[in-house]
């Protein structure tokens, strides 16, 4: 009769564990390859080759950001940035607004949005001094190597993690009429399932900001993968041009024009989050009163099996799968706050494993609201392709939310 000591009980347990974690982990992976798979326009013109090569590049990406010292460093030194942007950012919030806040309380508008103002100006300085343009071009040069697509679709998609889901659209103006339905909804799932470089400093303060870093790196090899295997297509090589749109301005045009619009943004998210949130709680009250159970517990049960697929454990699927559902149904903002309350509350116990994952997954414009950001964008634009979006406007969620749930998913595996 062989006896394990307790130590050789628990290595045994963590061996386990992590084999069931590598399992779960894989069929998650095959699930949403399935799934994108299913909905595919055309399945005979799926490349393999640059999908994998993507989920390779994806994975080890994700590896090196959170396991690895040197990815530690490279995060540690943007965290460092953003929080010195935001003490920057605060100085010309508290000289505005600093009599409005009363003394040791947190105000979400003036400490999580409003820093978007200034975020929004130096985007636009950098943009105004081709720094930018640089960085996005050269980012989506090597995208091009691997991603099977074509050059307006690389910059696209580093543009739309930069600019934005509405402004990345007015760079590429010029060539909006003269796209095909497929390459339009590439460029839209690549907006949908990224997130702006002004609204970043946002999410840092709500999330912890390593996960914020890894998200943006992993949607952005993400959304190539599901779009192509929902939307395969070739580019012919005299279409595979990228012309950009440069307005000249002024230096004091442009910083007015941008601050204006980080302004616009941190407005109309408060009054999203208000509107939304107001919705929900109304939601849940009446879910109560007739079910006895919450609207978002609700939908935290239809979701528990997709959050256990993700890797989050069985017993913490309910919990994260109402926060998953939250985010798709209003948007990130009310499930990222909404995480954190719950958190630091202690009404959800997750481990630091699952905090990765749903923090990951939260990460992306992925939800209903979306649909008509990216739809009215275009329509401003070009109307004749608004309309074209419009009419692919639930695909388009489909394919971005598959995005976040890769995403999520590959980190479940690695962290």
């Amino acid at each position: 009769m062989i006896v394990c000591t307790e130590p050789e009980l628990n290595v045994n347990k963590r061996r386990l564990e992590t084999k069931v974690k590598y399992i779960i982990g894989v069929a998650g992976v095959l699930f949403i390859f399935a799934v994108a798979y299913a909905a595919s326009y055309n399945r005979t013109q799926v490349k393999f080759k640059p999908i994998f090569t993507l989920l390779a590049l994806e994975i080890l990406f994700a590896y090196v950001m959170l396991n690895s010292d040197a990815g530690q460093i490279i995060i540690n030194g943007i965290v460092g940035l953003f929080d010195q942007l935001l003490r920057f950012a605060a100085v010309g919030i508290n000289f505005v607004f600093g009599g409005l806040v009363n003394a040791n309380s947190f105000s979400f508008f003036f400490n999580v949005l409003m820093p978007i103002v200034f975020i929004s100006a130096l985007i636009g300085i950098l943009q105004h001094w081709k720094i930018l343009g640089l960085i996005i071009r050269g980012l989506g040069t090597a995208l091009y190597k691997v991603n099977g697509m074509g050059k307006l679709e690389s910059y696209n998609a580093v543009a739309s993690a930069i600019l934005g889901q509405s402004e990345v659209f007015i760079s590429i103006k010029k060539q909006l009429p003269y796209l095909s339905e497929a390459r339009l909804y590439t460029l839209c799932t690549a907006a949908m399932s990224s997130v702006s470089a002004a609204i970043i400093a946002a999410y840092m303060q709500l999330l912890e900001p390593r996960f914020v870093v890894c998200a943006v790196v992993l949607n952005l090899f993400g959304g190539f993968i599901i779009a192509s295997l929902i939307n395969p297509y070739a580019v012919a090589s005299d279409e595979d041009v990228l012309t950009v749109r440069e307005e000249p301005q002024s230096f004091f045009e442009m910083l007015g024009e941008y601050i204006l619009d980080g302004f616009k943004i941190a407005v109309i998210v408060a009054a999203m989050l208000v509107g939304f949130i107001a919705l929900i709680d109304m939601a849940n009250a009446i879910f109560t009163y007739f079910f006895s159970v919450s609207f978002q517990r609700f939908l935290g049960y239809l979701f528990s099996p997709l959050a256990f697929l993700i890797g989050i454990p069985w017993d913490n699927a309910v919990d994260a799968g109402s926060i998953m559902a939250t985010k798709l149904i209003s948007n990130e903002f009310v499930a990222m706050q909404d995480l954190k309350n719950n958190l630091d509350s202690g009404k959800y116990l997750f481990d630091p494993r699952s905090i990765a994952i749903i923090s990951v997954f939260l990460v992306s414009f992925a939800n209903f609201g979306s649909i008509g950001i990216v739809c009215g964008s275009i329509k401003a634009l070009d109307q004749k392709q608004g309309n074209v979006v419009a009419r692919f406007g639930f695909k388009l969620l489909y394919g971005a939310s598959l995005v976040s749930f890769l995403s999520a998913t590959v980190v479940g595996l690695v962290f």
